[in-house]
């Protein structure tokens, strides 16, 4: 039966449509080309499933493709950590291909636009090239080296090629418009000097082809189908194929560039520059930490690839950015681990108790079982003694009608052991409890049968055995961010919004003595704590465990923002976070336009005029009177306001007094948008 078209996303339907026009099947190849300079995040993991997954879902090879044309910032570890991350997911690529392969060829293309006069060397600063690009809503003037005779251009860019000069002396262009809509078609630069040693090609080449040109000149090469980028890509699809028009044979595949969403996901932060600041200022021990998005971080606090990638399937690929709530994550891994992981005891504060009618140096067996939701799971054994440890919160002298755990006169059953009832305490002289005394009922063994052992009591308490029990370190993560959207703050930094308590040591946790043989795979659900798995750092005589994710999510609770998880069935799914409304996005957007630049100002303020087709008068109105220093924020109320005036909106006092201030303001993009509105 053939598969429902409401199922696919819309990248599927784009090849679907190509499939059904006449496009071969067996030409389809696709590729994942990171740039070697940082560590995969959780937002990369969306990327790799799409592109390895329609891979899968098509018989079609995918090339892993590093995109390397910036020595300055690439290292080989970046490449080592890329590979073992994506094959730790569970993808296999069909070709190992690096940008640097094609050094040869990109530049023997370049050669060619000089001498079809499509290309120049310009010796202009890069401050220079900035200020005559012009901006988004002012054209661009001509370099003074835009008609440099071709002889001149080619013989500099020989001797750029031949480390001739210093960087930044001279850069190759393109010559296409100047006066473009598009900032990206006003001449980009296509080469620059740059003598740094590559991990691949060494010393050999002194100048480097920038991102643009050698990205889709790569996919030409490896006869990539469907090349698919990022939502601020989709500006540079005309220079894309800008450049694919000047080397293209008509006899062999076209490739297509499509762009979607980028993975966002609240209380972290996705760009690896600040992922980088992260780790060099010490905020966090590297990229593996446990708090870092990173895919390696990820996989050092105990999240599986099954989890990452179902989270990739229920986030979706979408049409526009948006913040997927990190409690959708941590859903996942939920779900995961309560499938698969090992049912086990450890108790993380312990105090003592003693259970007084229990022979002295008598220990029996028990056994726990391994995974109630897996049927043939099995049990292990634990031992069980006179003295016992238990979390020091599962005890209060006076509990209270409200309290189901151990308190004085009351009942509870150990788990898998026995049922015992609280007596005494043993205090120390500043009045904290050193002791807890009890007794226990030998008729009422978990399993044994017997009526006692079917008697009800409220409470089922975790413990360990006090003579058995190692000792263990276990690290407990929260949120590395108090913000929901730590970058997206007009007026502080990203780090201004750390958590000082996104990292918790207990040096001194107890657990049963089965975790003594638990290896780096090994996933456990600690009774009634948590997730947990085994930390690299440890070593022999030294476990550390760090927590995964606890068993339910604290922080719907703590913070109205978060989406409550209210799923109650391990096989629930969750839905898909809801998306922002259109005005929120144009206000995050907005926080952030003052700084930001050229390319990617302009791709700020397109996808403002785009969410401003969906926003409405009575939502932006509020807006108009925005702090004058807010001024991103303003600009992004002028956007949208121009795309409303567009659809027929009538100007009013209110939009007027807003165009008056506007355009008095100091900011030249404020003012140039306002006066539009005029």
């Amino acid at each position: 039966m053939k598969e429902s078209t409401e199922s696919l996303n819309f990248i599927e339907h784009i090849i679907e449509e190509d499939l059904a026009a006449g496009f071969s099947k067996e030409n389809l190849r696709f590729r994942f080309p990171p740039e070697p300079n940082g560590y995969l995040h959780i937002g990369h993991a969306a990327s790799i499933c799409l592109n390895f997954g329609l891979g899968e879902k098509y018989q079609a090879p995918v090339n892993l493709r590093f995109d390397d044309t910036n020595p300055s910032k690439e290292e080989q570890e970046y490449v080592d950590a890329i590979k073992r991350d994506i094959a730790w997911l569970g993808f296999k690529w069909a070709n190992e291909c690096y940008a640097s392969d094609y050094f040869q060829q990109l530049h023997d293309w370049a050669v060619e636009l000089v001498k079809k006069d499509k290309a120049y060397v310009d010796q202009q600063t890069s401050e220079q090239i900035a200020s005559q690009k012009g901006s988004p809503t002012t054209s661009g003037t001509d370099s003074p080296y835009r008609n440099r005779p071709i002889e001149e251009s080619l013989d500099l860019f020989e001797r750029m090629k031949n480390g001739e000069f210093p960087a930044g002396t001279y850069v190759l262009r393109a010559k296409i418009d100047m006066t473009s809509p598009n900032m990206h078609m006003r001449d980009p630069i296509l080469y620059r000097i740059l003598k740094a040693h590559h991990h691949r090609t060494g010393n050999k080449w002194c100048i480097y082809p920038m991102y643009d040109w050698a990205h889709g000149e790569s996919d030409y090469i490896e006869q990539v189908s469907h090349s698919l980028c990022t939502l601020e890509f989709k500006a540079h699809r005309e220079l894309y194929d800008w450049y694919l028009d000047q080397i293209v044979d008509p006899a062999k595949l076209r490739p297509k560039q499509r762009e979607f969403a980028r993975r966002n996901l609240s209380y972290t932060v996705m760009s690896k520059r600040k992922l980088l600041e992260l780790v060099q200022k010490k905020v966090v021990a590297g990229w593996d930490d446990p708090r870092m998005p990173t895919i390696s971080g990820l996989r050092r606090r105990g999240y599986t690839p099954t989890s990452i990638r179902k989270f990739s399937d229920l986030a979706g690929i979408a049409k526009r950015d948006n913040i997927t709530d990190v409690s959708l994550l941590e859903f996942c891994i939920r779900e995961d681990l309560n499938q698969t992981a090992t049912r086990v005891m450890g108790v993380l504060n312990p105090v003592k108790l003693v259970i007084t009618n229990y022979p002295e140096g008598k220990s029996e067996i028990l056994h726990l079982e391994n995974n109630p939701e897996e049927a043939n799971s099995g049990t292990h054994e634990v031992p069980f003694s006179r003295e016992l440890y238990i979390e020091r919160e599962d005890f209060k002298e006076d509990g209270g009608k409200n309290f189901f755990r151990l308190s004085l006169g009351n009942e509870v059953r150990l788990k898998s052991a026995y049922i015992i009832k609280g007596e005494s305490v043993i205090k120390d002289a500043s009045g904290e409890i050193q002791e807890i005394h009890c007794t226990y009922d030998p008729d009422s063994r978990s399993g044994s049968g017997t009526e006692a052992s079917e008697r009800k009591v409220k409470g089922t308490l975790h413990w360990v055995s006090i003579a058995h029990a190692i000792k263990a370190e276990v690290r407990e993560y929260d949120r590395l961010f108090l913000d929901e959207a730590p970058d997206a703050h007009e007026e502080k930094g990203f780090l201004e919004f750390i958590n000082p308590n996104s990292l918790n040591i207990i040096k001194e946790a107890y657990l049963e003595p089965f975790l003594a043989k638990a290896t780096l795979e090994d996933k456990f659900q600690f009774q009634r704590l948590g997730y947990f798995t085994l930390d690299p750092d440890s070593k022999e005589g030294h476990l550390v465990f760090n927590k995964t994710v606890g068993l339910k999510d604290t922080w719907a609770k703590q913070n109205t923002k978060a989406p409550a998880q209210n799923q109650s069935k391990p096989q629930a799914q969750p839905q898909s976070q809801p998306q922002k409304k259109a005005i929120n996005e144009i206000q995050q957007i907005g926080k952030k336009l003052t700084n930001l630049s050229g390319d990617k100002l302009e791709t700020a303020m397109n996808s403002i005029r785009e969410f401003a087709e969906e926003v409405s008068y009575e939502e932006l109105e509020p807006l108009f009177g925005t702090a004058v220093k807010k001024t991103g924020t303003r600009i992004a109320v002028a956007l949208a306001l121009g795309e409303l005036l567009k659809k027929g909106q009538a100007k009013n006092p209110a939009i007027e007094e807003f165009i008056v201030s506007a355009k008095a303001d100091e900011n030249e993009i404020l003012k140039a948008e306002a006066e539009k509105l005029d």
